[in-house]
């Protein structure tokens, strides 16, 4: 697989912009949770339980989605599946791969007794999921508009829906990648 550097650069300005909306949006979703997590948080009290914590928890965040941005974006194109879905799924995969680790957040942070406890709480689990999705819908939306278009051979969802959500008559009968239809 061939890393393109440029392409890398573009979906990490995505994948830092899609992280900077979570935790943006993270005071919201809080009461509709019920549940006071705060991922940077999480991730600057790891580092340190002064006062720089939320500006060091902050910062570790964003740097997390600039690196899921950049290997997103050299990912994205060679799934087989439609434009739109690829930056939810992929976020929603990591979700569900990576949340067995609260297990040991809950045992073994270092401000686990500051910290919600996450893996028994269906609660956490559906606020990261929707913080997840979030990440996800911005994330691949805003690398699908900064890169190249996909492979031609997949459709795009804009090839596919128009704006009166039936569908584009003209592509009908035509397969994908068709100039014709």
């Amino acid at each position: 697989m061939v890393i393109d550097l440029a392409k890398s650069v573009r979906g990490a300005f995505a994948g830092a912009v899609a992280a900077g909306v979570w935790l943006a949006q993270q005071p919201l979703d809080k009461p509709v949770f019920g549940l006071d997590h705060d991922d940077s948080e999480l991730l600057g009290k790891a580092v340190t339980r002064g006062p720089a914590w939320p500006v060091v928890g902050a910062a570790m965040h964003l740097v997390n989605g600039a690196l899921m941005g950049a290997v997103y974006s050299n990912l994205a194109p060679r799934m087989p599946l439609p434009s739109w879905s690829r930056g939810p799924i992929v976020a929603l995969i990591e979700h569900l791969a990576t949340w067995p680790l609260t297990i040991a957040v809950d045992r073994v942070h270092p401000a686990r007794d500051d910290l919600p406890r996450l893996a028994s709480s269906g609660r956490a689990f559906a606020q990261a999921t929707w913080r997840h999705l979030v990440f996800g819908i911005v994330m691949g939306e805003l690398e699908r508009r900064l890169n190249a278009p996909d492979d031609p051979g997949i459709p795009k969802y804009e090839d596919v829906f128009s704006s009166n959500g039936h569908g584009r008559l003209e592509r009908v009968g035509s397969a994908p990648g068709d100039s014709t239809g």
